[in-house]
């Protein structure tokens, strides 16, 4: 049987054969990936590198892929928010498993392990900045998943309308949605870190209930969001990039989990305006946790 080849303007790739955004051929990542957003971010993992074979930069997305501890590591940067997950994490797929020669899907299928490490505000007291909040769930209020046909497979639906009645849900948003992360991920990095549910916002200011000149909808939306509560599971942070790269993954076949340095409590009013040092102490224990 003929494999289905998959459009130009489909699968986009660029002249020399790499995929458009990333800039990248299926040899140059390895099958664990440590994104971050900021690009200038990714020197801060490839310095922790025993070797470094790769580096490519293109627009946002930084990559730099090398070893650490005998397994190959491919550091990558996604920018900032849930479009650029999108690409990210559709575009590694296409690496791993679709033939960009021939344009169509590989038989045999491979699994990649994807580890955001970020920055994240708390929305709980208990977190202390400079702490780190492992994400066991992420709730999107991004509506991003809900353009992909079999969402419903990855999401927890009960979730979903608990929150929507707690919130008192604004039909005129996007409908919420709760999916898990990877339990073997989640079980390495699960070590003197927090956990707890994570909010995925599509923006920073208003979606995150911060008021400058613009009101929001809902000036009441944080505190119901902080007193949430599942089976004893909270809503600990806010960040802008996990329930897509969950759901996403899920769809897909791989694995992910995000871990966050808490460097703002919005509880609290608690803010670390040099938290380098705390990324960095984060970026070393996510590569040591999955490299052991």
């Amino acid at each position: 049987m003929n494999k289905k080849e998959l459009a130009s303007s489909e699968l986009v790739l660029n002249e020399d054969g790499s995929v458009y955004h990333l800039h990248l051929k299926p040899e140059n990542i390895g099958e664990k990936i440590i994104l971050v957003g900021d690009p200038g971010r990714v020197q801060k993992v490839s310095s922790l590198f025993d070797s470094i074979e790769f580096r490519m930069s293109n627009r946002e997305f930084i990559t730099h892929t090398g070893y650490y501890k005998g397994h190959r590591i491919t550091a990558l940067s996604t920018g900032i928010g849930i479009g650029n997950i999108d690409i990210v994490v559709n575009e590694l797929d296409a690496l791993a498993n679709i033939n960009l020669e021939t344009r169509t899907i590989n038989d045999k299928l491979k699994t990649l392990k994807m580890i955001r490490v970020g920055t994240s505000g708390g929305l709980q007291e208990e977190l202390e900045v400079g702490s780190f909040i492992l994400s066991r769930m992420a709730c999107g209020l991004d509506g991003l998943i809900h353009y992909y046909r079999d969402a419903q497979s990855v999401c927890d639906t009960e979730l979903e309308q608990l929150f929507i009645k707690h919130t008192a849900w604004d039909k005129r948003r996007p409908v919420p949605y709760f999916v898990k992360s990877s339990d073997s991920l989640f079980n390495k990095l699960n070590r003197n870190v927090f956990s707890g549910i994570t909010l995925t916002s599509p923006g920073f200011y208003g979606p995150q209930g911060r008021i400058l000149r613009l009101a929001v909808t809902d000036p009441e939306l944080n505190d119901k969001i902080h007193s949430f509560s599942a089976n004893g599971i909270k809503i600990m942070n806010y960040e802008m990039e996990s329930s897509a790269l969950f759901a996403l993954s899920q769809l897909l076949g791989h694995e992910s989990v995000t871990v966050c340095a808490i460097i703002a409590n919005r509880i609290t009013k608690k803010f670390i305006r040099d938290h380098e040092p705390v990324m960095e102490n984060l970026l070393q224990f996510t590569l040591d946790s999955i490299c052991e």
